[in-house]
């Protein structure tokens, strides 16, 4: 199992201010996403919502899925979701490329349906990209203080 990669203090601050049930959750899942790819760089947000993305290089264009936390739910989101293969028709959502899965219960994402759409995405995310590099394993506050 690789090192647990800390909250950075930024995104920590906003997070602190959710319930406590929404932090467990998404903490839960970030280790999850983390877990599976944890050379993925993590770029942190707060706009409408509080946002973790995971992307294969350090721009936000070559995300493959996020975290969005808003006041009472979260999300497991995919960047170019359509694209996915989606056999058990998990993906939720009307936009022209990107997907989620509304996450209550840990048992929304521990699963192997959802590893293997993680995979899929972050593959896919490494084959689309252009960027010169990839995969730092770095943890990136874009959060305005």
């Amino acid at each position: 199992m690789p090192a647990e990669r800390i909250i950075h203090p930024d995104f920590q601050f906003h997070l602190d201010f959710k319930n406590k049930e929404l932090i467990e959750l998404y903490t839960n899942l970030r280790a999850f996403v983390l877990d599976i790819c944890p050379d993925a760089n993590e770029l942190l947000y707060h706009t409408h919502a509080l946002t973790s993305l995971y992307t294969v290089s350090p721009k936000m264009s070559d995300g493959f899925c996020m975290i969005p936390i808003y006041t009472n739910h979260l999300n497991l989101g995919f960047n170019k979701g359509t694209l996915l293969n989606d056999p058990n028709k998990l993906l939720k959502g009307t936009g022209k490329l990107i997907r989620h899965i509304p996450v209550k219960t840990r048992s929304d994402f521990e699963n192997k349906h959802i590893e293997d759409l993680i995979r899929e995405a972050y593959q896919f995310a490494l084959e689309d990209s252009e960027a010169k590099t990839l995969l730092e394993g770095k943890t990136i506050s874009k959060i305005k203080a």
